[in-house]
């Protein structure tokens, strides 16, 4: 019953906050924030496995979903939606799915995340398969929508998993791997989209972070496929190419265009003293990683 379920517990720290100051209700907020860093640390090993899974699956051709209703939901839409401007990858690598398709972004639609076979015929519309791999998300472990679908996505044979913020909630045992930050009561009684929303946020940053770095699309920190289609990017691509070579302004918005405005091509042209196509042929035989092409990985 949800009366029993941790995130809908009532929080004593919080109990008599509507008799608070402002400045005393925001620091009731900020120091239960505080606890969800904590949670999160608790659950890398976890994390760690699943980028290890993820990035395997998508070096096969399979594609990460995140699903979820609600809050949930919404937080795996933006995850899966920012990492194709980042990391320039194709839009149909990461994808998230939202209990009430896309007008639920901006309008709840709670009946929606009651129904198993809908989370099931989402993700059959996206062509869900046993190569690509399904991360259910829900702060409660217990959302009837995303369970459909991961009993789905298990019965294809495909890796699942799970990140709820209750220990031993239905969604970590449906899941392969189950990630579970445990947040303990919201300040406001029941409202996730405080610090379980938090939590998985920070959980999400991890995943997609994590795995895009071991797909090589970092070199360092820094972000070696980003495109540079507007002036910003542009200018972030000048600099990535400077700080990696040594080169001057003016040399790095040579080399820039000389690599058809491709940073990690740059990159490896500059400190191989390689010509563009055979640059580009060390960066293909050696997977697009940089630090790969360049002989400082094995």
């Amino acid at each position: 019953m949800p009366a029993k379920i941790l995130t809908e517990q009532p929080n004593a720290a919080s109990e008599r906050i509507d008799r608070m100051s402002v400045e005393e209700m925001l620091r009731v907020i900020n120091s239960e924030d505080k606890l969800v860093a904590e949670a999160v640390a608790s659950c890398i090993p976890a994390i760690a496995k699943a980028v290890g899974h993820i990035a395997a699956a998508l070096r096969g051709g399979g594609r990460l979903f995140y699903i979820g209703a609600g809050t949930s939901g919404r937080l795996g839409v933006l995850d899966a939606a920012e990492c194709a401007p980042t990391y320039n990858v194709p839009a149909h690598m990461v994808q998230g799915i939202i209990a009430g398709g896309e007008s639920a972004l901006a309008r709840a639609t709670e009946a929606s995340e009651d129904d198993p076979v809908s989370g099931v015929h989402d993700l059959r519309q996206r062509e869900f398969s046993a190569q690509d791999v399904l991360c259910g998300i829900a702060a409660s472990g217990r959302t009837p929508y995303v369970l459909g679908a991961m009993d789905e996505a298990r019965r294809l044979g495909a890796r699942t998993i799970g990140i709820s913020c209750v220990p031993d909630s239905e969604l970590s045992r449906r899941a392969e791997i189950a990630i579970t930050p445990v947040t303990g009561p919201e300040v406001i009684t029941g409202s996730t989209r405080m610090k379980a929303g938090t939590a998985t946020k920070l959980v999400l940053n991890m995943l997609s972070t994590g795995v895009m770095i071991r797909l090589g699309y970092t070199y360092g920190n820094l972000m070696v496929n980003v495109q540079p289609k507007n002036v910003k990017l542009e200018d972030r691509a000048r600099r990535i190419i400077a700080k990696v070579t040594g080169a001057g302004d003016e040399r790095a918005a040579e080399l820039l265009e000389a690599s058809g405005r491709c940073v990690r091509t740059a990159i490896v042209m500059e400190k191989t003293g390689l010509d563009r196509e055979h640059a580009e042929a060390q960066l293909l035989a050696n997977g697009n990683v940089v630090a790969k092409a360049l002989g400082e990985l094995e």
